[in-house]
Order: C-alpha cells, then sequence, then structure tokens
C-alpha cells in the first residue's frame, strides 16, 4: 500500500497568510490613529481607516455582551479544524482544493487571535466607490472571502478541467 502525499503543507501558506495578517494589523493599530479617521491611499477609492469589530462579518452580533466573542472563537477552531482535515484527506497536487482551503484556515486563525487576544478584530481597509463604502475588512478577512470564492468556483468549474488533466 503506498501512501501518497497530502496537502498539509499548504498550511504554509496559511502561516503566511496568519503572520502578515497580524504585522498587518499591528501596523494599522500603531500607525492610523485615531480610530474611524480615513487616511486616503487611493482619493474616492481606497482609504486605510481603523476600526475594531466586536462581531463577525459586517458587524453581525457586534452590539452584545460578548458571548459573540466564545462563539465567532470556537467556531473558527471547529472549522479549522476541520479544515485541516480535509487538507490531510487532499492529494498534495491538488492545489484547486488545497489553496482555498489553506486561505480559509490562514484567516480564521487571524481573526481567531485577535479575538482571544483582544476580544475584537482589528479592520483597516476601506473600500468605498463615490458615497458608497464596503464595510472596513483586513488581510484575514480577504484570506476568508477568496478562499471561500475560490472553493465554489473551482467546485463548480474546476472539476473538468482537473479531470482533463490526469
Amino acid at each position: 500500500m503506498t501512501i501518497k502525499p497530502n496537502a498539509l503543507p499548504w498550511l504554509a501558506l496559511s502561516g503566511a497568510l496568519i503572520v502578515l495578517d497580524q504585522l498587518s494589523k499591528a501596523w494599522a493599530a500603531a500607525t492610523l490613529q485615531p480610530e474611524g479617521l480615513a487616511h486616503p491611499v487611493i482619493s474616492g477609492f481606497l482609504n486605510w481607516t481603523l476600526t475594531y469589530n466586536r462581531g463577525a462579518a459586517f458587524s453581525f452580533l457586534a452590539n452584545h455582551d460578548g458571548w459573540q466573542r466564545w462563539l465567532f472563537s470556537a467556531l473558527a477552531v471547529v472549522i479549522s479544524i476541520a479544515l485541516v482535515v480535509w487538507l490531510a484527506r487532499t492529494a498534495r497536487r491538488d492545489w484547486r482544493t488545497a489553496l482555498p482551503l489553506a486561505l480559509v484556515i490562514g484567516g480564521a486563525i487571524g481573526n481567531l487571535i485577535d479575538r482571544m487576544l483582544a476580544a475584537q478584530v482589528t479592520d483597516f481597509i476601506d473600500v468605498q466607490f463615490g458615497a458608497w463604502h464596503y464595510p472596513v475588512f483586513n488581510l484575514a478577512d480577504c484570506g476568508i472571502t477568496v478562499g471561500a470564492v475560490l472553493l465554489v468556483v473551482f467546485g463548480l468549474f474546476g472539476s473538468h478541467a482537473a479531470d482533463a488533466s490526469n
């Protein structure tokens, strides 16, 4: 019986995302004062704006008494463990599965670190178009979002290309 190499080495990408996320959040907290003040990067499109989120995406449940910290932390742990198990069962060459899983794991753990250390997530990337503003986010959120989108896209459209190359 031959053991095929699994996709666990892709966790290095998760680790790199976690490090970049934490470094960028430390930079934002130290540099972008006061909280809520927009620092234009590309006028009318991109600002660095320091905010703190005690909830989840789009500040969901942010105005509660703190129990949401533990709920979202537990979800991040459970989801990350499930995705690591999925990676362990994925062939190393299957980058269409491994890449998105690694991004989601890195993003989930990046925000988990914030929740555990500060009971809130540091956000600073502020995208706008005219008067419209997208909720402020961070690099961990980017990893989660890009990873989830790639899982869907590769799941819907990637299997035929993957089958053809094998």
